[in-house]
This record gives structure tokens, C-alpha cells and sequence, in this order.
């Protein structure tokens, strides 16, 4: 059953002692913390950050969390969203509850003060948590902001990175905030954008091109449903937006919801469910090429079902209506209303939200416009068996196996091996794990393996230098000691 938050919390104070309990245990396991990255200032004479973030969401954070474990400190983490709205929690997502199982752990680091499982007891008792089926969705939110304050993570919200590129040996970003454009730069830089980093949002241009603007919206994007109180409205799509976004139309009061998609039936089997093993999860970059292509053909072609307290709550609403088998052939307008022909007949509508999920598209990322074109794509270096090609994943990076980009020809620029990929752009190199919760216990220690290992390698040859000249003694001994040695023959010193 899903949460009540009508019954009463726990004082918020509880949740304060469970944080300052979280960073004893953090502090009690951080060795080795020792800060070793070497500061190196770029071209305007400011110090480079060490790995820039971009996006302070679910990944952003942990990756902000699981540096500063392996004494990386001088960290940089932007987002575009204003301070707790990270991610599409509060945002454009609309389910009740996550997907994901409750058990599902990796963000806590093996710390059970730092879990979810702790923070939800904590807050609602464990009671709450026993009887808990999945976590709620904005519950997830609170966690997460919770999470971050419990490591201090200073995100800079309400930035947008509008390029990468090179800077002889460091990366340059360009972000602006409030108008204000601003160039930094960056020893690495990781994408945490989540599943938005591979593209956009676009509703099919069949639909856009047919209707006036005000007639239409995507499902991923925030929509005003108040306006759209007493009308008539049409969902192309079957998955989780679709019927989170009927469901949340129907509660603000619209008249009716039809809910149409291609498919003669909704997918029943979560394919998400059989990959959530170590072994796949920890190893997926050493599966064959042609394997790690068929393993994202196959989720492209089956998908997942909607979640099932959408589905359970839609299904049994006045005015909802479920098309199987009705893609949308035509589109246009007719008198005052929306005309949608398909073959199961004709469909009339006042509004019309496509929920057809994302284009894969590098060259519409702001972030990737000096790279987009250099870096190496599935399309350079794998052919798919003949039946088995997909437009969209051959778009996708070819990455290394700690998330980096490679160049697309041998001698290209090496510099985009700076830039790692913990979003949507890895979805056939590192599997459908880097935008997931579920994946982030085996995921993340590769793109951690990943950064360090540049870190270590761009500072190798001052390691002798520094080994040389390091001079903290183990035995503090007086400079003198020898010689009062030989004097008194070792006996009485």
C-alpha cells in the first residue's frame, strides 16, 4: 500500500542526529583520506577543479560522495535546476513511488546510517518501513536532499554548461547562471544528466507540425493541468510517463484520458529485473560488443511496463479509456478540436501529450557541442548482424570502461578521454545501469576506477620527485643520534 503522509513523522531533529550519526560512521571508514590530487591552474591563473560535475541529482551526488572517499576534494558540482528540484523527482516526474525495489542499496556505501532504509525509519518508523512496498517518489527527494547536506556537497544550482572543450591538458566549460556566462576549467569532467544527457525530449514532428503550440505538450516536461480542467485528452505512449501523466490529468480534473499505443499488448516482464545481478552489473564493459548491443536492442525492443501503482490507479478511473494497437497515423485539426486518425478508427481531443520518451540526439546537448562530432560512436565501431541494426543506439558513445569518450578516428583529439559519461550516452557500452538506483553499487566504482586512474596518470611523473623529497618522520629521532651512538659504543644512550 502506498504511504500515508497524512499520519505524523518523526521530528525532524530525529533526522539530524541520524546525519550527524551518518558522518561519524563516514569518518570512522574513510581511510585512506588523504587529499593527493595535485593543484594545477588553468589559463586565467584560477586552480582547475579536479573532476567537474554536471548534474547534482541521484548520480551527481554519489559521485560528488565517492570522490571525496578516495581523496579527490577539490570537487565541482553544477546543476541547472534550483536547489532540491535535482532530477525529475519534483519535477516532471508524476508516479507515486519508484519502480526500483526499497532494498536496493549502493548510494550508502555499505553505511547503513547513510541508507534509505535508516533515513525512512527514522522519519516514519520502522514499522512504516516493513510495510513498505516502494519507496515514494518525493520521500526519494527529501532522502536525497538529506543525503546531501549530510556530506556537505556545495552544488551550484541554477547553472547551465553550454560547452566543453579543450584547454591544452584541462577542459574548458562555459556555464552561465542568472545571464551571466562564466568560463572555469576542469582536470576531468563527469555528465551525470541522467537519462536526459542522450538527447531530448520531442514530441514527433507529425504532432508539431499539425497543431498550434498550445495544443500539445511532452510528458517529460512540466505540464499545467489546471488548464486543462473539463477537456478531452489524448496520451501517445504505454509506458511510465504515459499513465503517470494520465493519472496526475485525471486528478486535476480533465474530462477524459485515452491512452493509445502501437503495441496489441503492454509489456508484462521488466527486462531491468534480470540484468540486476554482480555479475552483470560489475562486468557489463567486458561483455562482447555484440553482446552489449543485443542486451540494449533487446530493452529497446520489449521495454519495461508501466509501474504498477500508475497502471492500478489509471485503469480504475472515470473517464480513462486504453487503446492497444492504435498508433497514431494522423494528426490535424478539425473545426475547434483535435483530430487523431487510427486504425481502430477516428479519436477527437482538446489537448494531445506525447509520451514517446527521448531522441537520441548528441548534437542537441549544449554541453557536448565542441565534441559531439569527434568523439567515437557505436556506428564506428561495431556492424550489426544483418536484422539487427538500431539508428538510434548506433548514435550512442562507444566509451572506455571507466564511462571516458574516445576519439572517433585513432589520432583524434585526445581531450575527450577527459570527459566521462555517467548518464543516458552509456546505455550500450556500460549497460542501462548509470541512470538507474539499482545500479549505482556496481556502476560507480568503475567510473571512479576510471577518473582516479587519469588523476594518478596525468601527475606519474612528479610521483619520484615528491617520494624523494618527502620527509615525515616514523622514528623521531634527534639529528645526532648515530654519532652519539658510535661514541658510546651502543651501550647507554
Amino acid at each position: 500500500m502506498p504511504l500515508d503522509h497524512s499520519a505524523p513523522r518523526r521530528q525532524e531533529p530525529a533526522l539530524d542526529r541520524l546525519a550527524e550519526a551518518a558522518r561519524a560512521d563516514i569518518a570512522a571508514l574513510a581511510y585512506p583520506d588523504k587529499v593527493w590530487v595535485k593543484p594545477v591552474s588553468g589559463p586565467d591563473g584560477t586552480v582547475a577543479a579536479d573532476v567537474l560535475i554536471v548534474g547534482g541529482g541521484q548520480s551527481g551526488l554519489v559521485i560528488a560522495a565517492a570522490l571525496r572517499r578516495e581523496g579527490i576534494a577539490n570537487v565541482v558540482v553544477l546543476d541547472q535546476a534550483p536547489a532540491g528540484a535535482e532530477g525529475p523527482w519534483v519535477t516532471f516526474a508524476r508516479m507515486p513511488e519508484l519502480r526500483t525495489p526499497k532494498i536496493t542499496v549502493g548510494m550508502d556505501f555499505g553505511i547503513p546510517n547513510l541508507g534509505v532504509r535508516r533515513w525512512f525509519e527514522t522519519r516514519y518508523g520502522a514499522d512504516a518501513w516493513t510495510s513498505l512496498v516502494r519507496l515514494p517518489r518525493t520521500d526519494w527527494m527529501d532522502y536525497l536532499n538529506w543525503y546531501r547536506a549530510v556530506w556537505a556537497i556545495d552544488v551550484e544550482n541554477g547553472t547551465v554548461v553550454s560547452d566543453i572543450a579543450d584547454a591544452v591538458g584541462l577542459l574548458q566549460v562555459t556555464s552561465s547562471q542568472d545571464g551571466v556566462e562564466r568560463t572555469r576549467y576542469a582536470k576531468l569532467v563527469v555528465l551525470a544528466t541522467g537519462s536526459d544527457g542522450a538527447g531530448a525530449w520531442r514530441v514527433p514532428q507529425f504532432i508539431s507540425a499539425a497543431l498550434p503550440r498550445d495544443r500539445y505538450d511532452h510528458s517529460n516536461q512540466p505540464i499545467d493541468f489546471t488548464r486543462l480542467k473539463g477537456k478531452a485528452i489524448g496520451i501517445l505512449g504505454h509506458g511510465a510517463s504515459a499513465f503517470d501523466t494520465a493519472v496526475a490529468a485525471l486528478e486535476a480534473g480533465v474530462a477524459s484520458v485515452d491512452l493509445c499505443f502501437r503495441r496489441a499488448r503492454l509489456p508484462r516482464v521488466n527486462p531491468h529485473r534480470y540484468i540486476e545481478n554482480a555479475g552483470i552489473m560489475t562486468h557489463h564493459p567486458l561483455l562482447d560488443d555484440a553482446v552489449r548491443w543485443r542486451i540494449a536492442r533487446h530493452f529497446r525492443i520489449n521495454d519495461q511496463p508501466p509501474a504498477w501503482a500508475s497502471f492500478e490507479r489509471a485503469i480504475v478511473m472515470p473517464g480513462f479509456r486504453l487503446h492497444a494497437a492504435a498508433p497514431w497515423l494522423e494528426v490535424g485539426m478539425e473545426d475547434e478540436r483535435i483530430r487523431v486518425t487510427t486504425p481502430r478508427g477516428v479519436l477527437t481531443f482538446d489537448h494531445v501529450i506525447p509520451a514517446t520518451g527521448q531522441v537520441i540526439d548528441l548534437a542537441a546537448r549544449p554541453e557536448l557541442k565542441s565534441m559531439h562530432s569527434l568523439v567515437a560512436r557505436w556506428q564506428d565501431r561495431f556492424t550489426p548482424p544483418p536484422g539487427e541494426a538500431d539508428a538510434g543506439l548506433a548514435q550512442l558513445p562507444y566509451l572506455g570502461d571507466g564511462y571516458e569518450m574516445l576519439p572517433r578516428d585513432p589520432d583524434g583529439p585526445g581531450w575527450v578521454t577527459r570527459v566521462h559519461a555517467f548518464n543516458a550516452l552509456s546505455t550500450v557500452s556500460q549497460g542501462p545501469h548509470s541512470t538507474s538506483i539499482s545500479g549505482h553499487r556496481h556502476a560507480l566504482p568503475r567510473l571512479v576506477r576510471g577518473v582516479t586512474r587519469r588523476l594518478l596518470l596525468d601527475q606519474q611523473h612528479e610521483l619520484i620527485a615528491g617520494l624523494e623529497a618527502y620527509a615525515d618522520q616514523d622514528l623521531p629521532l634527534p639529528d645526532d643520534f648515530e654519532a652519539a651512538l658510535a661514541l658510546n659504543d651502543g651501550r647507554h644512550l
